[in-house]
């Protein structure tokens, strides 16, 4: 009886491999940027994303105090680096060519923020980007101190006082 059972399981194991194998290898999965994603795809990357920052992202506060300075820092490198994928203070209405093109698209910061995400979450997105997608790993660009300038502007962009919210409001893409 129990040797039927491990059968059974061992067989169908092999079973569901051999059918992956042949999904993708037929082209089944698409690999095109423009295709909308499967629900698989779309689960087993935001699953494995949210388990890597449960484990990976830095727990503790930014050391990077909050400051008009810091914000208008942030925003600045936001600017130069980030706005041609995730856009301006306009939103959807200011995606690039170049974020229209990617997949999966990058979001639009302004539109589909940040602000609620922890910042450690956002340093460790930042620090070492996100396989499988278009964002890269800025450790070799970036220092620490300005990742974390980054993400305290991300958790803010939301409720800028006036400086830094003009600062925002000219960024170009």
């Amino acid at each position: 009886m129990f040797k039927g059972f491990v059968l059974g399981v061992v067989v169908t194991v092999l079973v569901a491999a051999a059918c992956g194998y042949v999904v993708l290898r037929t082209g089944l999965v698409p690999a095109n940027a423009d295709a909308k994603p499967g629900w698989f795809e779309t689960w087993a990357a935001g699953t494995s994303l949210d388990a890597t920052l449960a484990r990976d992202a830095p727990n503790g506060p930014n050391p990077v105090a909050l400051t008009d300075a810091n914000l208008i820092a942030g925003i600045n490198l936001y600017g130069e680096h980030c706005a041609i994928c995730h856009g301006t203070a306009k939103g959807d209405a200011s995606a690039s060519p170049v974020a229209k093109g990617e997949y999966p698209s990058p979001p639009q910061l302004a539109t589909d923020g940040v602000e609620d995400d922890p910042e450690g979450h956002s340093f460790w997105v930042i620090l070492h980007g996100i396989r499988w997608s278009g964002m890269p790993a800025w450790k070799g660009t970036l220092t620490d101190e300005q990742i974390w300038t980054l993400a305290l502007f991300l958790k803010h962009m939301d409720k800028l006082p006036p400086a830094p919210q003009q600062a925002w409001q000219n960024v170009r893409n």
